[in-house]
């Protein structure tokens, strides 16, 4: 009996590392950011200020990534932007039914004491809700909050402008609140971003229960 039970440890000693292991490898495999804590990046140039031949390259340094799976999918989530001689502006939707937003918090919010719920509202009164919008201008000393939502990505993460030279680059400091990468279970189909919408018939069934009730 007691050797039945030292093999069944020695199975679980064995067992569980792997497991655990897969379970990371499998994460590993994503590359997700690690939250709350601040990273520096530059973005150069801004990327409609580039020639013609270097659209064929993609995204290359003008955008950020902030997983290997975002990087994989050629889906930035966040991109320095504008046309030369132009102003420069940030996007975080750049493609296909990307809905992600982001809001401009001014140059009074430094992000070491900017918490996810500050970042909708940085004052935390009534008059102080973080405006949203599909880009943003770019500004030194601001700072910005960016809420992702992708088809199977969403998240939340913050920065600061700490340098620009317009339209050739513009540096960042940068902190991840939320960040994760989902399975669509199913949707309605038929999304267009140009697509009106028409009025439905009268429910029949609402008519007919109408109609019993008058009787």
């Amino acid at each position: 009996m007691k050797k039945v039970a030292l093999v069944a440890v020695l199975l679980l000693v064995a067992i569980v590392p792997a497991s655990a292991q897969k379970s990371v490898a499998a994460r590993d495999d994503y590359g997700l950011p690690e939250l709350h804590v601040i990273k520096t990046v530059t973005l150069s140039p801004s990327y409609s200020c580039r020639p013609e031949e270097e659209f064929q390259k993609g995204y290359e340094g003008t955008a950020l990534f902030l997983s290997d799976y975002s990087k994989r999918r050629n889906s930035p989530d966040l991109l320095f932007n504008g046309g030369c001689r132009s102003a420069d502006e940030f996007e975080s939707s750049t493609a296909g039914d990307d809905m992600a937003l982001i809001a401009d918090l001014g140059a009074d919010t430094p992000i070491e004491t900017l918490t996810a719920h500050l970042a909708f509202n940085k004052k935390n009164m009534a008059e102080t809700y973080s405006k949203f919008a599909q880009q943003a201008k770019v500004a030194v000393n601001h700072t910005y909050v960016v809420l992702l939502n992708k088809s199977e990505i969403r998240g939340l993460f913050v920065f600061t402008v700490t340098n620009l030279v317009p339209n050739k680059r513009v540096d960042l400091r940068y902190a991840v609140k939320q960040y994760q990468v989902m399975d669509v279970k199913e949707q309605s189909p038929g999304f267009d971003w140009g697509q009106e919408n028409s009025a439905v018939e009268s429910n029949p069934v609402v008519e007919k229960a109408r109609g019993g009730k008058e009787n």
